[in-house]
């Protein structure tokens, strides 16, 4: 059960040595520092940092506006450490997802932040109906007469926006991808990302395809997952799955196994049967041995 510490300065600043004294001074020995602005969204060491933690571990911050953009972006990381079975602490703050008194205080800032968002919603709609009473026609003028400028900076904008909220969260999706592609076929990867709890975003097959070229071609991801994928026996398909799990949940029993693939995957046995048995992943697991999957 580690204490995983994370630190930031913004590029105006000098650096993280009072931070990482107080991490320290917590117990924490590993800590991941990143620079940048408290609004950025290219934060490679805070991902890291998250993909690090692991069941029963702490992520530890000196106060939370170190870690998150926004309270949405607290509570995000907050459910992503939960769905690890790890917790978040801030030192000088009294949030510690590890009591109850902590997880009170996080569920709060949650209702806060839901109230926030439609108070926004409420005034921005009474904003364009008096907009509209007064007799003036909402939405960009240029785009009305079909400007093309106007049309490109637009385009642009927007593949601008859809890659910093894939950047946003790729943490928690892109490396079951660089870990199965090109082994395994884009449908069975989709069943492990959907698969992830709590959920990440929702993609179809085509989606995810399409996230991961953008990825790629922004410099975020390797090529190698676009390839194509080999054709598999069933056997091995399933063998390159359960190694997979065993490597990101080594404490899994048989049992847990055979449920994720019954439940989650829905991976036919092969007999073609709905349900998997201890022995029938002992199996699956010789065979992983076998081909040096694990």
């Amino acid at each position: 059960m580690a204490l995983i510490g994370y630190a930031r300065v913004s590029t105006d600043e000098q650096d993280t040595a009072a931070q990482l004294s107080a991490l320290r001074a917590e117990g924490c020995t590993v800590i991941l520092e990143d620079k940048a602005s408290g609004g950025s969204r290219d934060r490679p060491n805070l991902a890291r940092a998250l993909e690090r933690v692991r069941h029963g571990d702490t992520l530890l911050v000196v106060r939370i506006d170190r870690l998150a953009r926004s309270l949405s972006h607290l509570l995000e990381i907050v459910e992503t450490l939960r769905g690890k079975g790890a917790y978040f602490r801030s030192i000088h703050d009294p949030i510690d997802t590890s009591s109850a008194q902590g997880m009170l205080m996080t569920q709060m800032l949650g209702a806060f932040a839901e109230f926030e968002r439609a108070l926004i919603r409420e005034r921005t709609r009474a904003g364009l109906k008096a907009a509209v009473a007064r007799g003036a026609r909402p939405g960009n003028p240029k785009m009305r007469s079909r400007d093309p400028a106007a049309i490109a900076d637009i385009r642009y904008s927007l593949k601008e926006r859809y890659l910093n909220e894939l950047l946003n969260d790729r943490h928690r999706w892109l490396p079951t991808v660089a870990r199965l592609r090109p082994h395994l076929p884009w449908a069975l990867v989709l069943r492990q990302i959907r698969a992830i709890t709590p959920a990440v975003r929702s993609f179809s097959e085509r989606t995810l395809v399409k996230a991961c070229r953008t990825l790629v071609k922004a410099g975020y991801a390797d090529a190698a997952i676009l390839e194509p994928a080999p054709r598999l026996p069933p056997d091995t398909r399933v063998a390159r799955l359960v190694a997979d799990r065993l490597k990101t949940h080594p404490n899994s029993s048989l049992r847990d196994i055979a449920s994720w693939l019954t439940r989650d995957l829905r991976e036919p046995t092969p007999r073609r049967g709905l349900a998997w048995s201890p022995e029938g992943v002992r199996r699956v697991i010789g065979q992983a041995e076998k081909l040096s999957l694990i």
